[in-house]
């Protein structure tokens, strides 16, 4: 549809108005064993309205598309904003907070998602399974492939023309040992970290035999593992397990509406403060985090956010240091600290509020085996499987699939059920070695929850190989 004629037909007099087009087409297969699980298509399709009348914002979501509708509810989301105006609690320039910016984003990709038919995602799915079956002593095996292709365009009365279109392709593996005593489960990098954007190009290349025999040796190899010890010791993380580290206790902290207490009811607030920034020592000075939408393959990437302004990579903590808060433009207007353009709708029928996006441990100048060679008794760990953090996200506990004790610099006994526990702060200032380019990895999480109404939200993360120094480690289930 064209939504900037419709937007020249309206004649309520708000300050600002825009429309923002959301679809997004799913198709999910899984299988269990060897046999198919379930197929699904799903397609959603509508408009978020954003009116602003006297510094006051108001929304108005519907799925139906055609031309009198719109212009019904742009009125609907008017009268609502001026009824609201006479009680804001804070009152936003539109010249500021909604300017007209316009251009396009597209995944690079090489062959469209839609090449794929469901046949030949059902071959691939089955024969991961099969291949993670191939062993004694494997009980349970499941795959999980998902597709999705979502556009979005956004127009408004102050200019705005953007057109972004992402393809996102998942691979989830996971595959369970069992024996009299105990059940191990293992998978490819935790629970739906394999995903991207990209084409049909990923899946047509992807070795999915390799992984899954991979994994499957592994969880037999837990399954007669020794548990890990419980000790101070130092701790080596794979880039799959500092994606949950980042995650928990970077992103989330540093999200501006926590700051401010939007979230304080629901998902809770943060330790960090708004005199923090510019000031807090968050980690030593090894620690470079940065929000980073230009990586042509993470699942977060973008041009422009949700509220149409042009992204860019920023640091968020230079050498340890806190510099900026991940909050979008209307955030840092009422917060008065910097942020990033990371206004975020998880679809049509939601508004955009504070959410992650790329966040990643910039590369270090460390090589593996200078990092595993520098440890004379420490746990190196893979892939999360449990995370617990407090309203504050400061006290944290987390569990991972797979470790390995690490003995005078030397790899060495498999242990299973690895855990380990910290403080935020302390344990990014305990941060004693990162990783070069050739221990960076790219991962995602593309069920990040958070907002009333709820949204679930694609989060991508990077980081190299990590040590930290003396952390509480400790085995168990």
């Amino acid at each position: 549809m064209n939504f900037k004629n419709i937007l020249s037909k309206t004649n309520v007099p708000a300050d600002w108005i825009g429309i923002r087009y959301v679809e997004e087409i799913q198709n999910v297969l899984s299988t269990k064993k060897l046999s198919l699980d379930s197929v699904q298509r799903n397609i959603t399709k509508g408009v978020m309205i954003d009116v602003l009348v006297d510094g006051q914002f108001s929304y108005y979501a519907t799925p139906f598309l055609d031309e009198s509708h719109i212009l019904e509810c742009i009125k609907i989301a008017y009268n609502n904003a001026k009824l609201a105006s006479k009680y804001s609690v804070f009152k936003f320039d539109e010249s500021i907070v909604r300017q007209g910016f316009t251009g396009e984003y597209n995944t690079k990709l090489e062959t469209p998602l839609s090449d794929l038919s469901v046949t030949d995602i059902q071959d691939i799915a089955l024969l991961g399974s099969k291949t993670l079956m191939n062993h004694d002593k494997i009980v349970h095996a499941a795959t999980t492939i998902e597709l999705v292709e979502r556009t979005t365009d956004i127009v408004s009365t102050s200019g705005a023309d953007i057109h972004q279109k992402m393809d996102i392709v998942l691979v989830e593996l996971s595959s369970t040992a069992q024996n009299k005593y105990d059940s191990q489960t293992r998978s490819n990098h935790g629970m739906r970290g394999h995903c991207f954007q990209a084409g049909a190009e990923f899946l047509k290349d992807y070795n999915i035999e390799d992984e899954a025999n991979q994994i499957s040796i592994q969880a037999l190899e837990l399954l007669n593992a020794e548990q890990c010890p419980t000790e101070m010791m130092d701790l080596v993380l794979a880039p799959d397990q500092m994606m949950l580290q980042i995650h928990e206790s970077v992103g989330h902290p540093l999200e501006l509406d926590r700051i401010l207490g939007d979230e304080r009811n629901f998902a809770g607030s943060s330790f960090v403060s708004l005199d923090d920034f510019g000031s807090l020592q968050y980690g030593s000075e090894l620690m470079n985090i940065v929000f980073d939408p230009t990586i042509h393959n993470q699942l977060a990437t973008y041009r422009f956010d949700d509220g149409g302004m042009p992204a860019e990579k920023e640091h968020l903590i230079k050498d340890g240091v806190l510099v900026r808060g991940l909050g979008g433009i209307e955030s840092q207007i009422r917060s008065g600290v910097n942020g990033v353009s990371n206004l975020r709708a998880s679809s049509w029928n939601r508004i955009p509020i504070d959410r992650m996006a790329n966040i990643n441990l910039e590369i270090g100048q460390s090589t593996r085996d200078e990092i595993i060679g520098s440890v004379e008794r420490g746990v190196y760990m893979e892939s999360n499987r449990s995370w617990s953090i407090d309203d504050y996200r400061n006290k944290f506990q987390f569990g991972c699939e797979y470790g390995r004790l690490i003995e005078d610099g030397v790899l060495t006994r498999v242990v299973k059920n690895p855990n380990y526990r910290g403080i935020t702060n302390p344990f990014w200032r305990s941060l004693s070695m990162v990783g070069d380019l050739d221990t960076f990895e790219i991962f995602g999480t593309p069920n990040c929850g958070k907002g009333e109404p709820n949204q679930v939200e694609r989060v991508g993360h990077a980081s190299p190989l990590c040590k930290f120094d003396k952390t509480q480690v400790f085995g168990g289930v």
